[in-house]
C-alpha cells in the first residue's frame, strides 16, 4: 500500500536531507547484492531515524533486526558521545557486509553486532536502553516488546517498524497469516498500554513511536 502518491513521495525525498555518502553506498550495495532489499530502512526512513536519535541523544540503543546495518548507522548519528548500540540478527550471512560498513564509519567500538536469537539474547542483557528499535520477524513483535519494556527507563523510547503492514492491519487476517494477526493484536495492545505514550506515523510501512512514562 502506498500511503501517498509516488509523485508526493518523490517530492518528500527530494526535500529531505540527503543520505551520507557511506549510507548511499550501503543502500546501493544492499539492492545489488542482498535478497529482499525492501527490508532496508532507506533514505527517507533512515533520515527519520537519524532525526529521532538526534532529538533523544541516546547513550544506549538496542536494535532487534540488523539486516545490513543501515538503520544502526542512522541511529548512531544521534548518539551521545561514548554511546553504544547493541544490534541483533539471526542472519550470519550478512556479517561481513555489516562489519565492513560499520568499520568504514569508524563505529566498530560503538556498534556491537550479535548474531543469534533475540528471544534468547535479550533476557541476558543487563543494560537499560534509552532507545529500542524493533524491526525483525513480525510474529514475535509482542514478545520483543514484553522483553524490552522493563529495560527502558522512564522517558525512554521504543520504535516499531512495519506496523501498518501494507495496509493489511485494516482487514481481518487470513487464518494462517500469523504476522498480520500479531501486528493487529499488538497495535491494539499498545493503544491500551498506560505505561507508554504512542503514535503511529505513516512513514513507509508504518512506524510506531512509544515514549515510556
Amino acid at each position: 500500500m502506498e500511503f501517498i502518491s509516488q509523485e508526493l513521495d518523490d517530492y518528500v525525498c527530494a526535500h529531505t536531507e540527503k543520505e551520507p555518502e557511506l549510507l548511499y553506498e550501503l543502500n546501493r550495495r544492499t539492492h545489488l547484492e542482498v535478497l529482499q532489499p525492501r527490508m532496508l530502512s532507506g533514505h527517507f526512513q533512515g533520515r527519520a531515524l537519524s532525526m529521532i536519535s538526534h532529538m533523544i541523544q541516546p547513550k544506549s540503543i538496542l536494535e532487534i533486526g540488523t539486516y545490513t546495518g543501515y538503520s544502526a548507522l542512522c541511529m548512531a548519528e544521534g548518539m551521545a558521545e561514548g554511546g553504544k548500540i547493541i544490534t541483533l540478527d539471526k542472519n550470519e550471512e550478512l556479517e561481513d557486509l555489516i562489519n565492513e560498513f560499520v568499520g568504514r564509519a569508524g563505529l566498530s567500538d560503538a556498534i556491537d553486532f550479535r548474531i543469534g536469537d533475540a528471544m534468547e539474547i535479550i533476557p541476558t542483557l543487563d543494560e537499560q536502553f534509552d532507545l529500542v528499535f524493533i524491526d525483525a520477524d513480525k510474529a514475535n513483535y509482542g514478545n520483543y516488546y514484553d522483553l524490552v519494556i522493563d529495560k527502558v527507563p522512564s522517558g525512554g523510547y521504543i520504535l516499531l517498524d512495519n506496523v501498518l503492514w501494507s495496509g493489511k492491519v485494516l482487514k481481518e487476517a487470513e487464518p494462517n497469516d500469523v504476522d498480520t494477526k500479531e501486528l493487529i493484536s499488538l497495535n491494539k495492545r499498545l493503544q491500551e498500554d498506560d505505561r507508554v505514550q504512542n503514535i503511529i506515523l505513516p512513514i513507509r510501512d508504518g512506524l510506531t513511536i512509544l515514549r515510556k512514562k
